[in-house]
């Protein structure tokens, strides 16, 4: 049973920051390509960071650029999601999501993921 668990959450005023910890199996974490996705009340889940095996390669929704940071320390079978300048928009469920992968590279589709956490509410106030 592959577990996933998310922390990190929170209550944060409009400009401020949080960082989001995804902890996953300690056998599947070195050749797992990791994601994070969020869904907002009424709206479907959407994308928004992905981070290869390796770590080498990043990839983020359009509206989080430069704004968040997705990185991994396979040590600790641990990715992260580094939050700053938050917007009320980012309120949501965040989600962690898993997938072995054989090539180093990222993934953006919901489907393309096996393992899903529970989720962390995230919530911003203007």
């Amino acid at each position: 049973q592959v577990q996933v668990v998310e922390s990190g959450g929170g209550l944060v005023q409009a400009g401020g920051s949080l960082r989001l910890s995804c902890a996953s199996s300690k056998l599947l974490f070195a050749i797992t390509a990791m994601g994070w996705f969020r869904q907002a009340p009424g709206k479907e889940r959407e994308f928004v960071a992905g981070i290869s095996r390796s770590g080498r390669s990043t990839r983020y929704e359009d509206s989080v650029k430069e704004r968040f940071t997705i990185s991994r320390d396979n040590a600790k079978n641990t990715v992260y999601l580094q939050m700053n300048s938050l917007k009320p928009e980012d309120t949501a469920v965040y989600y962690c999501a898993v997938r072995s992968s054989d090539i180093d590279t990222t993934y953006v589709r919901d489907m393309e993921y096996a393992y899903w956490g529970q989720g962390t509410q995230v919530t911003v106030s203007s």
